[in-house]
């Protein structure tokens, strides 16, 4: 069904979304559109250094002194 749709469809769609919603309110819409997603590439970049900072700790050798004179 959406494979159908080409350049004028697509045009028109935006037409009419224009003029239903108006400029401004569309403006608004991808500038809080923008913050989700840089909220979004912010929290998977917090996430994944908490993940490497967890890793970094668990490879630490925590093998008593005593024990790795013997080995």
């Amino acid at each position: 069904m959406l494979n159908n749709i080409g350049l004028p469809g697509l045009l028109l769609i935006a037409v009419v979304v224009l003029v239903l919603f108006g400029r401004g309110k569309i403006s608004s819409l991808m500038g809080e559109v923008g913050k989700g997603i840089t909220a979004f590439k912010r929290g998977v970049s917090d996430g994944s250094k908490e993940l490497e900072d967890d890793q970094a700790d668990a490879a630490r050798d925590v093998t008593p002194e005593e024990s790795r004179d013997k080995a």
